[in-house]
């Protein structure tokens, strides 16, 4: 793959990718939760038998209605609200590449998942980012946004919780950015990704979702990090304005024609059970973030973090007292010799000395050890005490 001082694309270079190539014994940058098993899906549908008479010919470009409407009883809304995508990031791609124009701005709260910015430069829409910080908690506030607001801005995409540090976004500050939106950019509309909303902790009920809220809120999901089927490649958007529907169903057509039959059965399967597949991984979430909750405490002489709202990921920064440039050189260059994988946090637009830790991908009884490990690194790449 080449680097970065030569990609020429039109999407950028991520070194995220590396993630779909590279799986070391102790991963903790993967986000999502324990993967299910093709077997784990069959046997909440009853069985082979339940999908062997499944024609595997086009499917509609709106997505299978069978699965658009468990996606409208999630999120409040009617099924033809509902518009399936090959996961969330086509989504936020079909809403930038079919609103801007040039000249036209979309907001994006940062540090956030890769794909959600390179997808809107991809389409070529111009990216105001609004950048949230590690001391004030990542959190987003309608004072953040409003600097960035004109009657240029046509979109205003932030995730409630955040990619990477799980950080939410409350109902009040989501209202509150929609008041000014109307003010000083009147023709915007606000993309809410929702995809690690369903991911609590414990006995902690997830929020409702905030697409009923206003016809201007536009939501995406996927069955991909909560639920545990990130293979299947299905997300989705809620859309409640029907001229902007009918125009990204076209967009859809035009790119990918349909989503797939088999895989968007497969994804109602898992959603039609979700209660069922949440409740057991909300258990596995609640016992990861303690762990790590409890391994921070041991290790705060080494790093700080953001305690997480939601998701099975967090971010951590290294204490700059122990680590200048070299020492953060050395922690990064320790990792795959301590077989260790975690998100650096380049890739979400902080910088090197922040990486995002996922907690429920490996076992919970591997976890310890990858923890142990990356203790082990951290003291071995810090500088003077």
């Amino acid at each position: 793959m080449a680097s970065n001082s030569t990609w020429q694309g039109r999407f950028p270079y991520n070194e995220i990718i590396t993630l779909l190539d590279v799986n070391r014994r102790y991963n903790l940058a993967e986000s999502t939760a324990q993967d299910l098993t093709f077997g784990e899906i069959l046997g909440m549908a009853g069985g082979a038998s339940a999908i062997s008479d499944l024609k595997i010919g086009y499917g509609s470009s709106a997505g299978l209605l069978r699965l658009r409407k468990e996606i409208a009883s999630m999120s409040g809304v009617a099924p033809e609200d509902v518009l399936t995508t090959q996961g969330t990031s086509l989504g936020l791609f079909l809403l930038a590449f079919e609103l801007c124009r040039p000249g036209d701005e979309v907001v994006l709260a940062t540090p956030c998942f890769p794909l959600a910015r390179d997808s809107l430069i991809g389409a070529g829409a111009a990216v105001r980012e609004c950048h949230l910080t590690f001391d004030q908690g990542f959190k987003l506030t309608a004072s953040a946004i409003e600097p960035l607001l004109n009657t240029r801005t046509k979109l205003v995409s932030i995730a409630s919780p955040q990619n990477p540090s799980g950080v939410r976004t409350s109902v009040e500050d989501v209202k509150a950015i929609l008041e000014l939106m109307r003010k000083k950019a009147p023709g915007a509309l606000l993309f809410v990704d929702e995809t690690y909303r369903d991911a609590s902790y414990g006995n902690e009920a997830p929020p409702p979702s905030v697409a009923t809220l206003d016809e201007k809120i536009i939501t995406g999901a996927s069955v991909s990090k909560a639920h545990g089927a990130p293979g299947l490649r299905i997300g989705w958007l809620t859309v409640r304005d029907r001229a902007l529907r009918d125009r990204l169903t076209i967009a859809k057509m035009n790119i990918v024609l349909s989503g797939s039959k088999l895989d968007e059965t497969l994804a109602a399967i898992v959603l039609e059970n979700r209660e069922k597949i949440l409740s057991a991984r909300r258990g596995m979430l609640a016992d990861g973030l303690a762990q790590v909750a409890t391994w921070v405490d041991a290790n705060r002489k080494h790093v700080e973090w953001v305690r997480p709202d939601g998701g099975a990921l967090c971010c951590l920064r290294l204490n700059a007292k122990l680590f200048d440039a070299a020492g953060v050189a050395r922690f990064w260059s320790a990792l795959p010799k301590a077989e260790l994988q975690i998100g650096d946090g380049t890739w979400f637009g902080e910088n090197s000395s922040v990486f995002r830790l996922g907690f429920s991908y490996l076992p919970i009884n591997v976890l310890p050890q990858a923890l142990s490990a990356l203790s082990g690194v951290l003291e071995s790449a810090a500088g003077p005490k």
